[in-house]
């Protein structure tokens, strides 16, 4: 059981989808924590090398000096540490390996497609189409008519997911396509998410990380 006087420490990066599940995780369980930005391309500091040798990567979960890695890992350890609120999983083994499947099949099936879109010049239909495709499957196989992924409750794969929210915005205009549009009930679910304070006060701003590609691409010369 997690207390009070614990030291939480978040290595992460601002526009991170995956630190963006920790942030949400620990804002539904009141976890106070201290935000450390590590810049990814950058210099990576000598604590995140200590607390993640074999990735290098953030995010980290750093929990009174003990590292977690791997940012659904460090959201399952935050649901079972802080047991007081109400749990990210549930309790019917059959219904949690679902869920555990679906978090994996958001972490196999978007990022490639979602980034091909803005940074893969010639590739930008394809990462489009392939990106339609897997957040069809989630919104029909997954979410169906219900307002959260795990049913009446905020759970699991609604933190799998919604960092990807912020992104949604720079996939669709490099993207050339509406997400709106092509997955109205996904984007309706989405919004149900921001009204949480959690999850609201946790995502970047779609808008600052479009801005961040732009500047990306012009270094890159992909504009």
């Amino acid at each position: 059981m997690g207390k009070e006087s614990d030291e939480v420490i978040l290595l992460d990066y601002w526009p991170s989808m995956y630190g963006m599940r920790l942030r949400v995780a620990l804002a539904e369980k009141e976890v106070k924590y201290e935000f450390k930005e590590e810049v990814v391309g950058g210099v990576k500091s000598p604590l995140l090398l200590k607390m993640n040798p074999i990735h290098k990567k953030i995010p980290v979960l750093i929990h009174n000096g003990n590292p977690v890695c791997e940012s659904l890992i460090a959201v399952e350890y935050i649901d079972e540490v802080w047991k007081d609120k109400a749990p990210f999983l549930p309790s019917d083994p059959y219904q949690r390996a679902q869920a555990r499947f679906w978090a994996d099949y958001i972490d196999k099936k978007l990022y490639a497609p979602g980034r091909k879109t803005w940074d893969a010049i010639g590739k930008e239909e394809e990462g489009k189409k392939e990106l339609i495709e897997s957040l069809k499957v989630l919104e029909l196989e997954a979410l169906g008519d219900k307002p959260y992924f795990g049913g009446e409750s905020f759970g699991f794969v609604d933190i799998a997911l919604i960092g990807f929210y912020s992104w949604f915005y720079t996939f669709e205009t490099f993207g050339n396509f509406n997400m709106e549009a092509e997955c109205p009930k996904l984007i309706a679910w989405a919004n149900r998410c921001m009204q949480r304070e959690s999850v609201s006060k946790s995502l970047a701003d779609p808008h600052k990380i479009y801005e961040l590609i732009l500047t990306y691409r012009k270094h890159f010369g992909l504009e």
